[in-house]
Order: structure tokens, then C-alpha cells, then sequence
């Protein structure tokens, strides 16, 4: 074992942050856990916040599961659960979402959400990703007041991104100098870094052209221009968080969608049916596979079905083996999978795909909405694990539009401020969904 680990056991880390999203923290991050792996090192991934995308991403880079970490949506035990997660390794590497202090308004199970509370929470220091474009000296104010902001996180330095020149890095240097920030690296301007993005970010890692070559490269850029040996070195811990249990899962045996359009699962909660001793069952609907006959649950997650309408409408096998088993036995869709369980859905040139027709819903991608946030849902209805009267705790973000929603709400469904959001997810029968993703549910 390594000396990055703490005394206590828990493994050192840092958290890659930001002021803003598009920094170029993902790829900083990625780069960054590829070259700690190349060192020999077993790095533990995380992600802050209610990110779907970023984690595979994590997992491609490090060669080990990325897990979320969320003050909002989890409570002590589960997010003591998750820190679990990183049991032997080297150190950890957290992403944070958007921008280092960014957060709802209204506190949640242990906080706001936001990436400033998950460092402070697991010790890690911040390296702070700054975009140095259109600025010089400036950028140092900027890096400064992030350092300052909340004087108890702990703040290791600044990596400098997208510098024009070597005039440029100098006067964004004596900036940083002048206020006592540490540089960590300086990362050139270039044009050919950014992941492929598509309308909820990034695309899916498994849709890549060649995700590994990339990584590579990242990593490559990032060892010429950045101080890994420091940034290993400011790596550091706090009290392990007292771990509690990850989720349980809702069936013995879950038949699970898995492809390019059934893909957004958060990691924790398959951890922890896998470690409860479910069995999980994976099929493909674009591969037209049914699930397993004698699977007890079906999962439809999210992902990306307004992509694949045309190939979800004729996979005749994979819909006749999912209504055969709502005859008599639970089927559930989260956000893309609740749309495939629907009557239809209208791409965004206007065609109408039949879907399994298991609830009326008819979704539209042509008549974009963009709806984003966090959620609490109180089920007015049973849904796979949970009895009616239960507070689960999610995210939501799509840019689909409900045009039909028939059947009796699933749930009472509110924003982060408690605000109720029209959404409420839909109940017919042994079939359930919601646009809302799962998170955790709230302790009694």
C-alpha cells in the first residue's frame, strides 16, 4: 500500500473544481486519473453532484467504478456508504458539477448540493480548474475570492487552462504570485480536447469513437503541463464520513435494460442490489432482446430512446417480452425508460415511434422543454421497493415534452425549494415511471 494512504484508513484525495461549468475540468479530471493509474496507483473515482455521464467516463479513465456523492439528495448513512466506496485504494479523484459553490437554495440531507460541501466532507483539498482566456493578472481575483470564500476548505491550488501564450502564463503567474495561489500546471489553449457533447452534455462513454486513445491523450497533455507529483502530494483526508447502507434493491432477480438508448443508472444504487445478492439481468431492447422470463422486476433506466425510436418500434421481441411480463409481474422506467413504457414518442423531426404502449404517456422531442433539478417525490402509489407514503430523493433532466399523461400519478413530485413540478409520473397496473431518476430514499 501506498503512503497516500491516511492513517485512519481513508484514502487521500483532492477535488478537480471550477468558478464554471466548461472549464475544462472533465478533461482535467480524466487526464488526471488516467496518469495516477499509469503510476500504479489504484485511484478511486467520484462524482459531486447528480451527474449520469461523467462516471463511465471515470471508470474508462481509472479501470474502477465512479461513484456520486450528493449532500442534497443523500443522507449520512448512504453518503458515508458511497465514501466506502474508495475501501483500497490510493487515493481519490472527485469531478465537481458546475461551478465550486454552486447549490440549490434550500438545504437538503446534508447540505446544498453543492461540490464546496463534498470536499469539505471527505477533506479533500480543491484544485481549482480556471479558464485564463480573455484574462491576465485578473485571473487571480478570480482564483483568490474561490480560495477565500469559505475559509475551512482546505484549497491546494490552481490549474491555469486555455493560455494563450508565454507572455500570457507569465502575467496570469505573477497574478497568482502576488495573492499566494499555487500553480499546478498551465494547459495551453487548444482546440482539439473537448468530448463529444450532444443536448444533455456529453455523450454516453460507450458511444465514443475511441475513448481510450483520448484518455491517453489527456493524460499525456496533462503530465507535460501540470504537476502531478504535486497535485498527488496536496492530496489529503479528512474523518472518514461513519458509513451506513447503499440502496436496497426493489426484486431477487432485475431484468436491466442496458445499450446506447437504457444507460443513466447511478452506480450506487446497482452497488448495493449486487451487494444485497440481487441478480442483475442485463438485455439489449436495440438488440430486440426480451427480458428474462423469470426475472421479477424489469428496469427501463434512462438514456437516450429519442435517438432510437424507429428501432425501439420494431424490436417486436423485446416489446412482446415486456408486456408478457406486466401481465403479472412489476416493470419500472426512469426518464428515457418511462418514455419507451409510454404509447409514443415523437423525435425531433416530427415522427411518431409506437412505444410498449404499457402507459399512455406520449412524449415529444420535437417540442423541446429543458427540465433540470433536483427532486423529492412522495409516492401516491406502490413502485418496485417502495410502499405508497415513501420520500425518495432524485434528479431530473431532459429536454422531452409530456403531450399525453393519462394514467393515475405515480407520486407528488416537488423541486428542490419544495416547489410541486407537473411531472408526476404515472401508475397503471404492474407498471410504473417517472422522469425522475433515484437517488436515495429518505430515512424514516
Amino acid at each position: 500500500m501506498t503512503d497516500e494512504m491516511t492513517g485512519g484508513g481513508a484514502p487521500k484525495g483532492v477535488m478537480i473544481s471550477a468558478p464554471a461549468s466548461g472549464t475544462g475540468k472533465t478533461t482535467v479530471t480524466l487526464g488526471l486519473l488516467r496518469a495516477l493509474a499509469d503510476d500504479g496507483l489504484t485511484v478511486q473515482p467520484f462524482k459531486s453532484g447528480p451527474d449520469y455521464i461523467d462516471p463511465a467516463f471515470h471508470r474508462a479513465a481509472a479501470g474502477r467504478a465512479s461513484f456520486n456523492l450528493d449532500s442534497w439528495a443523500m443522507g449520512p448513512a448512504l453518503f458515508g456508504a458511497v465514501a466506502a466506496q474508495a475501501a483500497g485504494a490510493d487515493i481519490c479523484v472527485g469531478e465537481g458539477s458546475m461551478g465550486l459553490y454552486d447549490g440549490v437554495a434550500t438545504k437538503g440531507m446534508t447540505g446544498f448540493g453543492s461540490s464546496a460541501e463534498t470536499a469539505r466532507a471527505m477533506g479533500w483539498p480543491v484544485v481549482l480548474v480556471v479558464d485564463a482566456g480573455g484574462q491576465a493578472q485578473s485571473a487571480a481575483a478570480t482564483a483568490l475570492g474561490f480560495a477565500n470564500y469559505a475559509p475551512d476548505l482546505p484549497f491546494a491550488g490552481v490549474i491555469l487552462n486555455r493560455v494563450a501564450s508565454p507572455r500570457h502564463e507569465r502575467l496570469i503567474r505573477r497574478g497568482m504570485e502576488h495573492v499566494g495561489l499555487n500553480v499546478l500546471g498551465v494547459l495551453p489553449r487548444r482546440g482539439d480536447l473537448a468530448l463529444p457533447e450532444r443536448h444533455l452534455g456529453l455523450i454516453q462513454a460507450v458511444e465514443h469513437p475511441d475513448l481510450d486513445a483520448a484518455i491517453k491523450g489527456y493524460a499525456g497533455f496533462l503530465r507535460e503541463h501540470v504537476d502531478v507529483a504535486a497535485i498527488r502530494a496536496a492530496a489529503a483526508a479528512g474523518a472518514a464520513p461513519a458509513p451506513g447502507a447503499l440502496p436496497r434493491p426493489p426484486a431477487q432477480r432485475i431484468a436491466l435494460a442496458q445499450d446506447a438508448a437504457f444507460s443513466f443508472t447511478y452506480p450506487h444504487v446497482l452497488q448495493g442490489w449486487r451487494d444485497a445478492g440481487a441478480e442483475i439481468l442485463p438485455f439489449s431492447p436495440l438488440a430486440d432482446e426480451a427480458p428474462a422470463p423469470d426475472a421479477d422486476l424489469v428496469w427501463l433506466p434512462g438514456g437516450y430512446p429519442e435517438l432510437h425510436g424507429g428501432t425501439l418500434a420494431a424490436a417486436a421481441t423485446y416489446r412482446a417480452g415486456l408486456r408478457k411480463h406486466a401481465e403479472t409481474k412489476p416493470v419500472h422506467g426512469e426518464c428515457g425508460g418511462y418514455m419507451a413504457l409510454g404509447q409514443a414518442l415523437i423525435d425531433k423531426a416530427g415522427v411518431r415511434h409506437e412505444m410498449a404502449g404499457l402507459l399512455g404517456l406520449v412524449t415529444s422531442y420535437e417540442k423541446r422543454k429543458f427540465h433540470l433539478g433536483y427532486r423529492r417525490a412522495v409516492l401516491s402509489a406502490p413502485m418496485p421497493g417502495f410502499a405508497p407514503g415513501a420520500a425518495l430523493r432524485g434528479h431530473e433532466f431532459h429536454y422531452s415534452t409530456i403531450l399525453e399523461e393519462p394514467d393515475a400519478p405515480l407520486a407528488q413530485i416537488a423541486d428542490a425549494d419544495g416547489n410541486p413540478t407537473p411531472e408526476t409520473g404515472s401508475a397503471r397496473g404492474h407498471v410504473t415511471g417517472s422522469f425522475f431518476h433515484l437517488i436515495a430514499e429518505e430515512a424514516a
